[in-house]
């Protein structure tokens, strides 16, 4: 049996920490590399028309909560945000995500991702940090109210995720240590300091390689930081592992249309994450995150799908035979 590493109480809240921000996604028509001449990049200056603009809600955070909303969650966000925030914070309430752990700084704007694709998805983006640099300022075990029973700690300033890590260790709340692409931007000790006593790390394949070699916690080393590793491998599924037991392999979904992949990662998670609050083993956890990425990849932007738990449990019985409340298969 493939169990959980904690449990929760029916009433405990799942904390979500991470990144809030804007995408501001433009289209051009045409490819880059028609514009950009070899023997000029020491002087690179290009302009594109686009015929597209889009500005959409994301932000790890939000990503995670809006995904745990649909499956009936009440996921509380600790988070910075800034004077524009009015809007997504409306949308958030209206699909019944606590906001109350957000922190509005008046003087700075949200972060916003700035990004050009061309005809060929490359892309150029610019990311303005905003608010999210205060994160760091913001306390967990003061903002996490009182019926927080896990947190995920997702990208953010490095700062406040150390900082969060710090707290939830403190207060022996189990957290989830989601480092995605920040494993690039923190070195091996902040890294292993977040790992550290943590219930769970998650990362995509690459960022698993990546913190093996800057922590060198290689192989089972890293369980002497964490009970259990969960690795995303994209269309591939998901491995889950655990010391001195086997691999627990979690097949991808099937989907109907491969869409957009942003923000699929943020929704496994949430999937995952709803699954431990309803006392599922492992291995159905892992399935949860599968059902909720396939929906994510088939909808451009990271927070556009939409579906109630009841089509969800339905798309997760046709995915591996039953619904998930059922699935005995899954703990084998």
């Amino acid at each position: 049996m493939s169990h959980a590493p904690f449990s929760l109480a029916p009433d405990a809240q799942i904390v979500v920490t991470g990144s809030l921000a804007f995408d501001q996604i433009m289209v051009y028509p045409g490819h880059f590399k028609d514009h950009i001449l070899p023997d000029k990049l020491h002087v690179i200056s290009i302009s594109f028309l686009v015929n597209d603009m889009r500005t959409q809600r994301g932000g790890c955070a939000g990503n995670i909560a809006y995904t745990l909303a649909l499956l009936e969650e009440t996921p509380r966000i600790v988070a910075a945000a800034g004077e524009d925030f009015a809007g997504y914070r409306s949308w958030l309430e209206q699909h019944g995500v606590d906001t109350s752990g957000i922190t509005v700084f008046d003087d700075v704007k949200t972060a916003c991702c700035h990004i050009t694709t061309d005809k060929s998805d490359n892309q150029i983006t610019g990311f303005f940090v905003g608010a999210m640099a205060r994160a760091g300022a913001l306390s967990l075990t003061t903002h996490m109210g009182d019926r927080a029973g896990v947190v995920i700690v997702a990208p953010d300033d490095p700062d406040a995720m150390l900082r969060h890590c710090h707290e939830a260790r403190d207060s022996q709340l189990p957290f989830l240590f989601d480092p995605s692409f920040q494993v690039t931007a923190m070195d091996g000790a902040q890294l292993t300091d977040c790992a550290r006593g943590a219930a769970i790390v998650m990362m995509n394949d690459y960022e698993h390689g990546v913190f093996e070699k800057k922590t060198g916690h290689e192989g089972d080393a890293i369980f002497d930081l964490v009970d259990t590793v969960v690795v995303t491998l994209g269309g591939e599924g998901s491995r889950i592992l655990r010391r001195n037991h086997d691999p627990i392999e979690v097949p991808a979904v099937p989907i109907a249309r491969f869409v957009d992949p942003t923000g699929a990662g943020d929704a496994y998670r949430a999937g995952f994450l709803a699954g431990l609050k309803r006392g599922y083993d492992l291995a159905r956890c892992g399935r949860m995150g599968s059902v909720a990425a396939a929906y994510a990849v088939e909808q451009h932007g990271t927070q556009e799908h939409a579906y109630s738990r009841a089509a969800f449990d339905v798309r997760y019985a046709e995915s591996f035979g039953a619904a998930p409340d059922d699935d005995t298969s899954a703990a084998r």
